[in-house]
């Protein structure tokens, strides 16, 4: 499929051929290159998300849609927030949230979501300031503009272990929180 897609861009065919770009977020891939504009708390503050998923064991990535939006703030970070002992108990090392917004708004809701500090807290929370690793699984979607003034992932979570993903859990919706809630995640451990 990439050589035809390959082949009808040499000739100038892309506009008129619609093809399905290969997703990240599916088991079995790897999460593999930088992603540009992924920070936390400071523009400044670039993280290697690849290189520290490749490090741990298991852990969650977790993308929300806004900071601040109803279900993000009041059940689907909190649920997760709530219940990382027993992701920890469940070997999970570390739950990695993201979400399209900047570093200065993620850091602010950070605190307004009481995060706990530290890296034995075993949560961040970072800005995909760029979009560039919801792009990168082909999961904004165009529905966000109307809410949220530009593209938002998808509500999605992410089991990795070893930096491979093992199991997607997508609302289909792309914004309800049934099937990437932390109840739902904790019971597929």
């Amino acid at each position: 499929m990439l050589s035809l897609r390959k082949n009808l861009v040499q000739i100038g065919l892309k506009s008129k051929f619609h093809t399905v770009s290969p997703q990240l977020f599916k088991a079995g891939d790897k999460i593999t290159g930088q992603f540009p504009g992924l920070v936390e708390d400071s523009p400044g503050n670039a993280v290697d998300l690849a290189k520290d998923l490749s490090q741990y064991k298991k852990a969650i990535v977790v993308q929300v849609p806004g900071a601040f939006s109803p279900a993000c703030s009041a059940s689907h970070i909190p649920g997760y927030l709530s219940q990382l002992q027993k992701f920890h108990d469940k070997g999970v090392q570390e739950i990695v949230f993201t979400t399209v917004n900047d570093p200065f708004v993620t850091k602010a809701w950070k605190k307004d979501l009481k995060f706990p500090e530290g890296a034995k807290a075993g949560v961040k929370l970072l800005a995909d300031s760029e979009g560039s690793f919801a792009k990168s699984g082909d999961s904004l979607f165009d529905d966000s503009v109307k809410f949220f003034g530009n593209k938002r992932g998808t509500r999605t979570a992410l089991v990795v272990e070893n930096g491979e993903i093992k199991q997607v859990f997508e609302e289909p919706d792309k914004a309800g929180v049934n099937v990437s809630s932390a109840d739902n995640v904790l019971k597929h451990l």
